[in-house]
């Protein structure tokens, strides 16, 4: 399997050429290898445009001859897992998992004894999320946003219905929010939020639709494609609209995304001597599962993986994957260990692993993330000056 490459090739290094392209300090990591801070200093405004699971393998062969593909000029590795809770926080952080500590959409808080669905902040059962239940979000994620680290103005261009989340309220930082409602108004607002900037300006732009037709349908998907071409019509009027402008834009993803479906689901519950041995449920991804196991029944547990689960899943120490850097480089979060329990299950091929707790609402996915397959880990790096 194919882990990041946090040397130079990652989305972690491209963050690390953005904030030392507009003036901020280093953040620890080497800049991108094939995109210099020097270059991002040619110009008066970045524009980040984040499309959410456009996977590098899927744009090259689903978007073949249009403005995007025109405009590719390599991939990129994400981070691991390759979900959006990790990723994202990485891009409006410019830190690694391994330093940010976000290990999933399912991740285990110690500190609130709880395991929490990131995005929304929280409890993976349901019922109110953490600001509503008086806690700081801000503080428990505990993070430094990008928009803080870079001496110029900052704007963060979201979905209304998600805009002012716990968890986009936590990043923020200094940056002005401007909510939209629609393909053509996301291109709008970024644009307008280029056109009054006085000086040099960073805009961070995110598009999630993509992502949600892949989990319904598939990636591979007759909706798929037809959202990706229009995407990639907006994406060339958008062009059109800031020639002249000063402009780079830069354009990758925080996954891509493989399809799956019911004969590749490994479900806990048809598995109960394996449940047996866990203290906690399953964290982190259906493709990149943490176990937390009993420690009396470690060999129960390695044993009942390598008998019945090893032609379909890779089993791998978390304390040996933060060793060998498929987190990040350096320093780990101190919560890191905790939040990606004692063995990860590394899915091969397209296949699953899932547990429901008591009362949850089941939802299936074609279209998953979360692996370390090509598909799921390698994005575009897409350069557009205007």
């Amino acid at each position: 399997m194919s882990q990041p490459d946090y040397q130079g090739g990652s989305i972690v290094n491209l963050m690390a050429t953005v904030v030392q392209g507009l003036g901020g300090a280093s953040l620890g990591y080497a800049p991108l290898s094939m995109l210099e801070p020097v270059q991002l200093q040619n110009y008066r405004h970045i524009v980040l445009l984040v499309i959410d699971g456009l996977g590098h393998q899927y744009l090259c062969q689903a978007g073949q001859g249009g403005t995007l593909h025109a405009h590719l000029k390599d991939r990129i590795s994400s981070v691991f897992p390759t979900t959006t809770a990790t990723a994202i926080t990485s891009l409006l952080t410019g830190l690694a998992p391994q330093q940010h500590g976000l290990t999933g959409w399912h991740t285990w808080f110690k500190e609130l004894g709880c395991v929490l669905n990131v995005l929304p902040a929280r409890p993976r059962l349901g019922g109110n999320g953490l600001r509503d239940a008086g806690l700081d979000v801000a503080s428990l994620y505990d993070h430094v946003p990008v928009f803080d680290r870079i001496p110029v103005p900052g704007c963060t261009v979201a979905p209304k219905h998600i805009a002012h989340s716990d968890f986009n309220l936590a990043l923020r930082g200094r940056a002005e929010i401007r909510a939209y409602e629609s393909l053509e108004q996301m291109f709008e607002l970024t644009a307008r939020a280029v056109r009054v900037a006085e000086g040099r300006s960073y805009v961070y732009t995110y598009w999630p639709e993509l992502d949600r037709i892949a989990h319904e349908s598939g990636i591979g998907s007759e909706a798929a494609s037809r959202h990706l071409a229009e995407i990639d019509a907006a994406f060339g009027r958008f062009l059109e609209h800031m020639a002249g402008s000063d402009t780079l834009v830069i354009v990758t993803a925080d996954h891509g995304i493989i399809d799956s479906g019911k004969s590749y689901e490994i479900q806990l519950e048809n598995h109960p001597a394996l449940a047996e041995t866990l203290t906690l449920p399953l964290c982190g991804e259906r493709r990149a599962a943490y176990c937390y196991v009993k420690p009396d029944a470690r060999d129960a547990f390695e044993d009942y993986v390598g008998r019945e689960l090893a032609a379909y899943t890779e089993l791998r120490s978390s304390r040996n994957l933060i060793a060998q850097n498929y987190f990040g480089l350096g320093e780990p979060h101190p919560g890191l260990r905790d939040r990606v329990g004692d063995y990860t299950l590394i899915m091969k091929e397209n296949y699953v692993i899932k547990d429901w707790l008591f009362a949850e609402r089941r939802y299936p996915q074609i279209g998953v993330h979360g692996g370390l397959s090509e598909q799921e880990l390698y994005v575009p790096l897409i350069l557009a000056p205007c």
